[in-house]
């Protein structure tokens, strides 16, 4: 790739603060992260993908490091659960194999499992050695009959957004447009109902917590034509032009695809979240303004009555066991203000939000929600985070994984809200799991029992006494 078009991909039209010295979309330090680098933000933005075959063409580090990075679930196909590389060698590298291995393995992958697509990643290695993986990707469509996607990503080129964004300009450039969706069958029409057809990008169905949500719209008559790529299938991705409206969940990610589809199709998009009751509830009113339908407008304004006045019920006990716990988030993006106005729904105080990779836009989202007094912090040092935890005094820590063993070693609650996380925590019922889950955390007994002094010699440790404990 020419450093014209990583330029090019790193201007984002659609972003009030483009042009703008970014925070969010800084180059991490050495060790900062896990991954980081392009290859591995391209690779995590499509390999949810699940029904397509994808082949990492370089050396086999590359693959086991980003396997399963972003915690997608799917409902059927599990093709993308399956690691495939080309696994080059020193001497594949030396001798200027690569580019008949990646041919060989796209060959075996075809033949193996019969995807309806395949795609090829480029890497470090095979990016310095010159291998041409779009002329082999052609060779190997014309040959197989099965369309292979290059998305040229080396880890050198940049951070984890730039590859976001390579992987959404591939899709742009090369899946989206090239189908039309099917049409709606008559058992899913209802008599006075128009179906709308949407689509929602950057939602990459983590713990499959947008099985949570997806029955609402279908309760509404949205038809879902792709979750780009929570859950997708290749034939979805190919109709997202066809969206009448769009809602981009991970905007710092995939907002240059959303603003392709409204420049080249129309399709009008709206950012949103659905962490928390208010921002689920709005959620769907922004479908409903987008579509224009009053018909639609009073279902939507029906169902959100019916829903939070459930969720009120089941939360009031919960509620009152969380108002007033302090709590602090460490999480960047869109959790960063999302999660903020969740922990807002259950009364609970935030004392500090994480922006570590968040944009500005996000950031202005969280003083909107706390106030222009909000405590910003985007030092990712754990010491650091452990001391602005006692500073502010707060009661559970909501955080990645990464902080998980810092955190409990200091005996302190923790909730893990990272993306490779096993539990849903979106929609109303999302909302229900997460209050019960906090409640149990910092209501748990063992957090008095890791605070309890160590005994003297000789002597058995009694019950810890208010007020004494680590810090």
């Amino acid at each position: 790739m020419r450093p014209d078009e990583i330029l090019a991909l790193r201007d984002a039209p659609a972003c009030p603060h483009n042009g703008k010295s970014k925070s969010g979309c800084a180059r991490p330090q050495p060790g900062a992260t896990q991954g980081g680098c392009s290859f591995d933000g391209a690779r995590n933005a499509l390999l949810p993908i699940a029904d397509a075959a994808h082949i990492v063409h370089g050396r086999i580090g590359c693959t086991g490091s980003s396997w399963d990075n972003r915690g997608s679930r799917s409902s059927g196909a599990d093709l993308f659960r399956r690691g495939m590389t080309t696994d080059l060698s020193d001497m594949d590298i030396v001798l200027g194999r690569g580019e008949k291995r990646l041919f060989q393995a796209i060959r075996q992958a075809v033949e193996t499992y019969r995807p309806p697509a395949v795609f090829v990643y480029a890497t470090c290695v095979t990016a310095m050695t010159g291998d041409d993986i779009e002329a082999v990707a052609q060779a190997a469509s014309a040959r197989f009959g099965v369309p292979v996607i290059p998305v040229d990503c080396a880890g050198f080129y940049g951070n984890k957004n730039l590859g976001n964004r390579i992987a959404g300009e591939v899709i742009s450039r090369a899946v989206i447009g090239t189908r039309e969706p099917d049409p709606v069958p008559e058992a899913a029409r209802r008599p006075g109902e128009r179906v709308h057809d949407v689509a929602l990008i950057g939602e990459w169905n983590v713990g499959g917590e947008f099985w949570a949500v997806a029955p609402l719209f279908d309760e509404l008559g949205l038809r879902l034509l792709c979750t780009f790529s929570g859950d997708a299938r290749f034939r979805e991705v190919q109709t997202l032009h066809r969206a009448r409206a769009a809602m981009v969940v991970c905007s710092k990610a995939m907002l240059p695809v959303a603003d392709r589809l409204r420049q080249e199709w129309g399709v009008p998009f709206f950012e949103g979240s659905f962490y928390g009751v208010r921002d689920t509830s709005q959620a769907l009113r922004d479908f409903a303004r987008l579509l224009d339908d009053p018909d639609l407008t009073d279902r939507v304004e029906a169902l959100i009555a019916r829903e939070e006045a459930r969720v009120a019920r089941t939360l009031e006990p919960l509620r009152a066991r969380l108002a007033g716990r302090r709590v602090m988030i460490f999480s960047g993006g869109y959790k960063s203000w999302s999660l903020v106005s969740a922990m807002q729904d259950l009364g609970m105080i935030v004392v500090a939000t994480g922006t570590e990779k968040s944009t500005e836009g996000d950031k202005e989202r969280i003083r909107t929600l706390l106030g222009d007094g909000a405590r910003l912090i985007d030092n990712n040092d754990q010491q650091v985070l452990i001391a602005a935890y006692h500073e502010l005094k707060a009661d559970i820590m909501i955080a990645g994984d990464r902080y998980i063993h810092s955190t409990l070693k200091s005996g302190l609650p923790f909730l893990d809200v990272d993306h490779v996380r096993r539990i849903g925590y979106a929609g109303y019922d999302g909302m229900i799991e997460l209050a019960r889950t906090l409640e149990r955390t910092v209501s748990s007994p063992i957090w008095a029992q890791v605070r309890r002094p160590l005994p003297a010699p000789g002597r058995r440790a009694g019950p810890a006494r208010e007020g004494e404990g680590v810090q």
